[in-house]
């Protein structure tokens, strides 16, 4: 499937079109750079689409929110949303609103609270702290397939990242960690996001961190 291009907004030009223009961003700590992650997801990734591709435009609009929920402390600067419309929410859980996601962070509202991880435990910097330490090369994604276009895109994802660094206590296995899921996005007639449902299998994901006992994964710190 492909879409028409006119001048493109600034959220349709990729992420590191909205890194570079940055003027006035109040980041959180410092302007992210994302050369190698670009190279590594240029050669591990496992699909491949044209430029113009509802595929490509999708997926890069999401990396736009994912960068800028991430790296940008104020909501009112991230240009890949409709900001007084916009919610999340993961697997028919309660929505959440950007100032929410700006305060506990993505990881939290993503995972929750489960055996191996304590969403309520954590504040959005110990939560990136805990996984950039556990992927300290990083934690990739990648659109696998879209299902329906604009308004409403469906569309299934992969991410995946090397378990090279310890995890609550517990130490790495060194092997690739992956987790696949589905997300439907509505956008409005500009292609910024108005909502997004997540819907995955988070245990599955944890479980390949948390090697030993539950309790102890998560008591652990």
């Amino acid at each position: 499937m492909t879409i028409a291009k006119p001048a493109e907004p600034l959220w349709l030009q990729g992420r590191d079109a909205v890194v570079e223009n940055d003027q006035g961003v109040k980041w959180r700590h410092g302007r992210p750079d994302y050369h190698l992650t670009n190279i590594t997801v240029h050669k591990e990734r496992t699909r491949q689409f044209p430029a113009n591709s509802l595929e490509m435009v999708a997926e890069n609009l999401v990396r736009v929110f994912e960068m800028e929920v991430s790296h940008k402390a104020d909501p009112a600067q991230w240009v890949s949303v409709v900001l007084d419309r916009f919610r999340t929410n993961v697997n028919g859980g309660p929505w959440a609103n950007a100032k929410d996601i700006a305060e506990r962070g993505s990881y939290n509202l993503f995972i929750g609270d489960t055996p191996y991880y304590k969403a309520s435990e954590e504040t959005f910097e110990s939560s990136h702290d805990i996984f950039h330490t556990a992927f300290p090369e990083g934690f990739f994604w990648e659109i696998l397939e879209v299902y329906s276009p604009p308004p409403t895109v469906s569309f299934k994802w992969r991410h995946w990242g090397n378990f090279t660094g310890p995890y609550k206590g517990q130490q790495p296995t060194g092997k690739r960690v992956e987790i696949f899921g589905m997300s439907v996005a509505r956008v409005a007639e500009d292609l910024r996001i108005l909502e997004v449902e997540h819907f995955y299998d988070n245990s599955q994901f944890l479980r390949q961190l948390a090697t030993g006992c539950p309790m102890h994964a998560a008591a652990a710190k």
